[in-house]
């Protein structure tokens, strides 16, 4: 369960039985890590095992340290975690996450090949600091739940999101083509989105997008349609070193000659360095078809629902 620029990457030791037979992470009702998850306030609820994929919205992936399922970490051996590291350090290099927590001691002892103490670790995976927590594993008894919880509200704070409101457009043409554009880095493809970004102190929703269109299009006097999505989501800028919460909206703006629309490269420096910015226009059927990231995830989707029946009355929930 992975993606780019996660707050935090949780590694357990290993599969059990349990959880490879569900085909989700921790989902021995006995283990304690999705309920810690929530009570530490990284989810706004409680998610079940078969939800897992929900989390990522609210930046939290998880990973293992060894892939053989065993009734139990006991019965691990350690030809088991062979390649750990180095996937590992994959892992933060392409996907960047701001943390890695290992679930477990032995998690980390068993992937690094140290020992290790809870907390914050000296060790980091280039850019991707490291913290220890107590197993959720209910053969971990000896542990209280106070105490399991009181480091995974540490973590917490040290990985707080800072809130970023934001709007964005979606940019039609006379086609129904989307403007999208993306920031390349050597080691990420990046994400297609759509123009738009943060609000500035004092300013309106309005304001700020357009004030948001002419800075990145040098397009002006454009009239604003309905809002028509909202998207939620936490997630890690490696170039600031900062972990955001954003909570986007984005309206409607039709323009009718593309030819005004004229890309400034306003925002390459704040992707990091070595980015470069691509553009392009997209029909539907061209996002449906690529096997390239979007922003939503489900865009085509979305997009298709909106050119067959309009704007809803209400902005909608369109997912990370």
């Amino acid at each position: 369960m992975l993606g780019r620029h996660l707050r935090v990457l949780f590694c357990g030791i290993n599969p059990g039985r349990v959880s490879a037979a569900a085909k989700a992470h921790f989902a021995n009702p006995r283990n304690d890590f999705w309920r810690l998850l929530h009570a530490a306030r990284f989810t706004p609820r409680l998610l079940a095992p078969d939800e897992q994929w929900s989390a990522l919205d609210h930046g939290v992936g998880v990973t293992n340290a060894a892939y053989r399922t065993t009734p139990g970490s006991g019965d691990l051996r350690r030809g088991d975690f062979e390649g750990s590291a180095e996937r590992l350090e994959r892992f933060a290099r392409e996907l960047q996450p701001a943390w890695i927590a290992f679930v477990g001691k032995e998690a980390y002892r068993g992937a690094l090949g140290e020992r290790p103490e809870l907390g914050r670790q000296r060790r980091t995976l280039g850019e991707t600091r490291l913290f220890v927590l107590p197993s959720t594993s209910p053969a971990n008894a000896a542990v209280p739940w106070a105490e399991r919880l009181r480091w995974f509200r540490a973590l917490a704070r040290a990985s707080r999101p800072v809130p970023r409101p934001a709007v964005r457009a979606l940019l039609l043409d006379r086609r129904d083509r989307v403007f999208l554009h993306r920031f390349v880095l050597p080691n990420d493809p990046g994400v297609w989105i759509t123009p738009g970004g943060a609000l500035e102190p004092g300013e309106d929703e309005a304001g700020a997008l357009r004030r948001e269109l002419h800075e990145e299009l040098r397009v002006q006097d454009v009239e604003l349609g309905p809002w028509i999505w909202e998207r939620s989501h936490v997630w890690y800028w490696p170039a600031r070193a900062e972990i955001f919460d954003t909570r986007e909206r984005f309206a409607l703006v039709r323009v009718r000659d593309a030819r005004t629309v004229r890309p400034t490269q306003h925002d390459s420096l704040f992707a990091g360095p070595g980015a470069r910015e691509e553009h392009r226009w997209w029909t539907q059927e061209e996002i449906a078809k690529s096997e390239d990231d979007f922003a939503p995830r489900a865009f085509a989707e979305h997009l298709e629902h909106l050119l067959t029946h309009g704007p809803p009355t209400e902005p909608i929930e369109v997912g990370r």
